[in-house]
């Protein structure tokens, strides 16, 4: 048979680690995952609890609304008023998506087509290549690489980079996807880049995709900033937020679209013939997780800033350096030079054969991934400081 939207698709390589982490384990062995970025941080009890008396209630049984119910389109723009200072229409510029994959999909089906062009940064979360592929566009792609630490040298390095992909793009691109802080590189830009971004996309008529998955997730005194927050933004812009690092609640699948009011309709019309969204209970739990356990992302970021320090901390201990992030529950490295030639594929397996700890190879987020392998805070303190031993003893051209 032939599948015409997936038959390009090429070998999804975290697999191939993913096989390996569990036949040691199949084995007997304990393997330390730093690989799939799935929080284990458990979701608030009071989200917990409200599923349950929701869940028990038989007129929530029902199909619901894919646009999301009024209360949970109320609570997202409750908490944009209060973390970003953002004001949000909750009937026209918020509509609820069954997690941001989904929504970063769908939203593609109807804004590109065939002959249209999507620009897209290089490294990138796998999806935000895939999804404007699936939609039949094409995608360009931005230098994401190497943008250093400081937010504000990093926009400006990642500013550059986008004008000269936009110049050298045909067709130009109706599109342009971004996400920062980023997965997997944890680059972070700063506002004055945001607003340099908005003022281009108004200039060219383009719309701007941010997908803003680690909004609460940051470190050392830097916040992120919503694309929103730059005047005008909601004339060409759109932003996805989500509940699954913020409120550590990745399985029950709850995100927004918010943003421009046009895009935002487009979406919603194009969801009402696709689902009816998620589970009501879920979606009546996760108002009550916004507007009751709004500093939950506090205690989240807590656990993963130490367990970020013990893992950067414990790496260039052994001579393996990498700098901290500012942001995401990710560190994204260089392989150790001694072992570079391998490539992040044999390099990440030959960790999990050796050291018994599983990475995400970096050639898995595209070409511009090649020679990184990327870390994911899933583990405590404790197992992430044996995994720094394991790593040690297998990589002996450390240091």
């Amino acid at each position: 048979m032939e599948f015409k939207r997936i038959n390009g698709l090429p070998p999804y390589v975290f697999a191939q680690v993913d096989s390996l982490k569990l036949a040691a384990r199949r084995a007997g062995e304990d393997v330390i995952d730093l690989g799939f970025g799935n929080p284990d941080i458990p979701s608030p009890d009071i989200a917990v609890e409200k599923l349950c008396e929701a869940a028990r209630n038989p007129r929530n049984h029902r199909y619901s609304s894919s646009r999301g119910l009024p209360n949970l389109r109320q609570a997202v723009a409750d908490l944009y008023k209060r973390n970003f200072n953002v004001t949000l229409d909750p009937d026209t510029q918020i509509v609820s998506t069954i997690g941001a994959k989904e929504g970063l999909s769908h939203l593609m089906w109807v804004l590109v087509g065939p002959g249209d062009t999507a620009l897209v940064p290089s490294p990138s979360y796998p999806i935000h290549i895939y999804a404007p592929l699936f939609a039949g566009a094409d995608i360009r792609t931005v230098r994401l690489e190497g943008l250093g630490s400081d937010e504000v040298d990093a926009g400006e390095a990642f500013f550059a980079n986008l004008m000269e992909a936009w110049e050298s793009a045909f067709p130009k691109p109706r599109v342009v996807i971004l996400s920062f802080p980023h997965n997997p590189t944890t680059a972070c830009i700063d506002i004055g880049t945001m607003t340099r971004i908005v003022e281009f996309a108004r200039e060219h008529d383009v719309v701007l995709v941010h997908d803003f998955a680690y909004s609460d997730t940051y470190f050392d005194g830097y916040r992120p900033p919503s694309i929103l927050e730059v005047p005008g933004a909601d004339e060409v812009a759109v932003e996805l937020y989500t509940l699954t690092k913020s409120f550590s609640m990745a399985g029950w699948r709850v995100a927004f679209m918010v943003g421009n009011a046009e895009v935002v309709a487009a979406l919603t019309k194009l969801k009402s013939y696709l689902d009816y969204g998620t589970f009501q209970p879920i979606q009546i739990a996760a108002t009550v997780a916004m507007n009751e356990a709004s500093d939950y992302p506090l205690e989240v970021n807590e656990i993963y800033r130490s367990r970020r320090d013990a893992l950067c901390e414990g790496l260039n201990r052994i001579g393996w350096e990498v700098d901290k992030p500012k942001g995401t529950m990710f560190v994204w490295s260089r392989i150790p030079e001694a072992y570079k030639e391998m490539g992040s594929l044999e390099f990440s397996k030959f960790l999990v054969a050796e050291a018994k700890v599983a990475t995400a190879p970096g050639v898995g987020f595209g070409n511009g991934g090649e020679g990184f392998v990327r870390f994911a805070l899933i583990e405590n303190e404790q197992r992430i400081a044996q995994g720094v031993r394991l790593i040690k003893r297998a990589l002996p051209k450390l240091g």
